[in-house]
């Protein structure tokens, strides 16, 4: 059996995430290694509520600051040729990559 790469991507704009998906599908193309994803995993929510009045005075009213962190996960063959090229993407700064290699 072929030893397989997961990469996990996680940023907080789908946007940038998307962009970098294409990128990993192209460089599989181009190398002829098969691929599965990217899979969109759970879009993590961190919700902060915190008071509007500085001073504790007046009525309770509080704001309400998201954070949305989105996922994706991609499995590709680990070629040689593949990875070395994955390794040379431009990874945007919030977007986190981590690849792991599965026997």
């Amino acid at each position: 059996m072929a030893q397989r790469a997961k990469i996990r991507l996680s940023g907080t704009s789908p946007n940038k995430l998307d962009d970098v998906c294409s990128q990993v599908k192209q460089i599989a193309e181009r190398t002829g290694v098969s691929i599965s994803g990217p899979i969109p995993l759970p879009t993590k929510k961190l919700v902060v509520p915190c008071r509007k009045s500085p001073d504790g005075e007046g009525t309770a009213t509080w704001e309400h600051w998201t954070m949305k962190l989105h996922k994706r996960l991609i499995n590709i063959d680990a070629d040689e040729r593949a990875l070395r090229q994955l390794m040379r993407i431009q990874v945007p700064e919030d977007v986190s990559i981590e690849i792991v290699l599965e026997g």
